[in-house]
């Protein structure tokens, strides 16, 4: 029995039916690395970019969003390269963001987001690991553990409140 409903399955071939476009607005595939601090899972690694570093490279992001966002924390993320795993992406992230390559992290938790009215698709994998210290890093002018409850949601760029709040490591305050 054939249909004419068109799932998002991508694919260049057309049987049986596939998107062979992309949503209207975009989409992006990324992956966050959550670290807390041993003993303590609300108090989390975050960083504010240093702006002399690669972010082209290393995270997917252009001067304008590095701009943008060095003034409010950050977790370490990226998008995903093409062909990627997530996971490939995770140990990327501890590896070039962190310069971690002994660390374990678990996952990965999955969230969708969509937003504005081109309707943008935002997948992201969210891993979580533990650090007794902050690891020491050239791409971020600061990075430290820090406890959410200290924060607010304007201090933290890129929507990752949210990334946070999926992952049950956000209790500051909303406003």
């Amino acid at each position: 029995m054939t249909t004419d409903r068109r799932f998002a399955a991508f694919s260049k071939t057309a049987s049986p039916p596939r998107m062979r476009r992309m949503p209207g607005g975009g989409m992006c595939i990324s992956a966050f690395v959550i670290v807390s601090k041993r003993d303590d899972p609300m108090s989390i690694l975050l960083g504010k970019i240093d702006k002399s570093a690669n972010w082209a490279h290393i995270g997917a992001l252009d001067a304008r969003r590095v701009e943008r966002h060095s003034s409010g924390w950050m977790l370490p993320s990226s998008h995903l390269m093409l062909y990627e795993t997530p996971e490939g992406a995770a140990r990327r992230i501890l590896r070039e963001q962190l310069r971690v390559r002994d660390m374990k992290v678990n996952g990965p938790l999955v969230f969708v987001d969509t937003s504005g009215k081109d309707n943008h698709w935002d997948i992201g994998f969210i891993f979580l690991g533990e650090r007794e210290a902050a690891p020491k890093s050239d791409a971020w002018k600061e990075l430290k553990f820090v406890d959410t409850g200290a924060l607010n949601r304007d201090d933290v760029v890129r929507s990752q409140v949210d990334v946070l709040a999926y992952a049950g490591r956000w209790k500051g305050q909303q406003a």
